[in-house]
């Protein structure tokens, strides 16, 4: 395996570039980019007949080509009924292959941007580019071959460089086990992987993610009439959907302290990322807690810096993330509703089966049902979590020095919260390469929610310990 040596690179010359390429190319694409509701088909199930997807697709597709980095070849692939696929491949120098990965698909709308901000309106302020998949990460194919420019720039030798980007990955990447299947051939044996779709802990530093969380998540249906009935004749006799709901999240959830009940959906914590998030903890302090746009005097669930970082990477928690059949206030009248549904996305660890996690998770909520309500759950993402296999000694050096010399401090290591399933395929696939899953989702840029931002002196710096770590992995010493 590649040894930490001399990149050959000329980290000025690489810094400057990337600068000022990001400044007047990338940063306008984006700007387009944020303006196309290409939302991933879980929210877009008209997504073929809508054309955004298409639209981004294309937008990503011409400005890859306008680079000309020499050798560079560039393809759609569509397999039938599937959302499309962007796959580049620059043939290299030196053995290997390394995959970089990155999406184009993005979340919803989602309520609450500040005025003059929105899902598809970007503004660009104080270095930070508002909208809807920006950071989420519409960046990550610009970052991708912008890191490789330099390399052929300067004539470093590097491996040969494999792109996948998909348009599934927030619905799950369900569409992306077929292609990976058809393109195996063609992707060949991994021994490096680059994922531009995580998070940061601070804007100061390279972040590197040790583990990402799985997902169990769908839809709770209670039901007790075929229709509202009013509430003053029949509140008393006719059982309550909502407090079913609540009875029955109360099976899983301890309400006061939002920690999840069954044993099943835990895991022993590694002692290594244990120990990585206590110093990931004492690192960032109380940006680990500030990071999060708490309202009036609302308190975090933990002080300890260290037991959050836990909390958010290898403990479960649920969200109730949506509802239907509650009326919005304005259109309330006094009936007892026949219906409720809620949306839960219960986040679990990183070593646990999705879809056996999904699976009891059911269980747990159709059994027995109180006063024999109609009840079901209805699974619409189960996704196993990914742990990083131990770090190269090489690639462990590789990317501290690219932080250093970027950033100016040391690289760290921490799980994160989020779902990449890609990463499980990929660690299956795979198991003899080595990971840098790193991004530019950091404190308050609120991925997926309102004033969601992308923080565009991070990414320069990002871009430029990507092509330092390409560099060492091709040049040993």
């Amino acid at each position: 395996m590649p040894k930490v040596a001399n990149t050959a690179l000329d980290a000025k010359s690489v810094e400057e570039f990337i600068s000022l390429k990001w400044d007047d190319d990338v940063v306008p694409k984006l700007t387009e980019y944020i303006r196309i509701p290409c939302k991933s088909p879980h929210f877009d199930a008209d997504w073929a007949k809508n054309g955004f997807l298409d639209a981004a697709v294309t937008l990503a597709e011409d400005w890859s080509r306008a680079q000309r980095i020499p050798g560079l070849k560039i393809e759609v692939v569509r397999l039938e009924g599937r959302t499309p696929v962007i796959l580049f491949e620059l043939a290299g120098e030196v053995p290997g292959t390394i995959l970089m990965y990155g999406h184009l698909d993005k979340q919803p709308e989602m309520t609450g941007w500040k005025e003059g901000y929105g899902p598809w309106t970007p503004v660009l302020h104080e270095g930070k580019l508002y909208g809807r998949g920006g950071a989420d990460d519409g960046y990550a194919i610009f970052a991708s071959l912008l890191a490789l420019s330099p390399l052929k720039e300067q004539g470093v030798a590097h491996a040969r460089i494999v792109g996948v980007i998909e348009c599934c990955e927030e619905s799950g990447s369900y569409d992306l086990p077929a292609y990976l299947d058809a393109l195996k051939s063609r992707i060949g044996t991994v021994d490096l992987v680059i994922g531009l779709d995580s998070g940061c802990g601070n804007y100061e530093q390279l972040w590197m993610t040790t583990s990402l969380r799985g997902i169990a998540a769908g839809t709770l249906s209670v039901e007790v009439l075929n229709e509202g009935v009013h509430s003053g004749d029949a509140s008393g006799v006719v059982p309550s959907s909502f407090r079913i709901a609540r009875q029955l999240l109360d099976r899983l959830e301890d309400s006061h302290t939002g920690r999840i009940l069954p044993k099943e959906f835990y895991c022993d914590i590694p002692a290594e990322r244990a120990e990585q998030a206590a110093l990931a903890g004492k690192t960032l302090g109380e940006v680990m807690l500030t990071r999060f746009p708490f309202a009036g005097a609302t308190r975090p669930m933990t002080r300890d810096h260290g037991e959050a970082v836990l909390n958010r990477t290898w403990r479960p928690f649920l969200s109730v993330v949506g509802a239907d059949f509650i009326p919005a206030i304005k259109d309330a009248g006094n009936v007892l509703r026949p219906k409720t549904a809620l949306k839960l996305s219960l986040r679990i660890p990183p070593l646990l089966d999705g879809e056996r996690a999904t699976a009891h998770l059911k269980r747990i909520l159709e059994s027995d049902p109180p006063h024999g309500a109609t009840v079901s759950f209805e699974s619409d993402q189960a996704a196993t979590g990914w742990h990083a296999p131990a770090t190269a000694p090489w690639l462990k050096g590789a990317v501290d020095a690219a932080s250093k010399q970027f950033y100016g401090k040391p690289a760290m290591m921490m799980g994160e919260g989020g779902t990449i399933p890609f990463m499980a395929m990929l660690g299956k696939s795979f198991p003899k390469a080595q990971f840098l899953i790193t991004g530019g989702l950091g404190p308050k840029s609120n991925v997926h929610g309102p004033n969601e931002f992308l923080h565009v002196p991070y990414a320069k710096k990002l871009t430029a310990c990507v092509a330092g770590v390409i560099a060492a992995h091709g040049n040993p010493g």
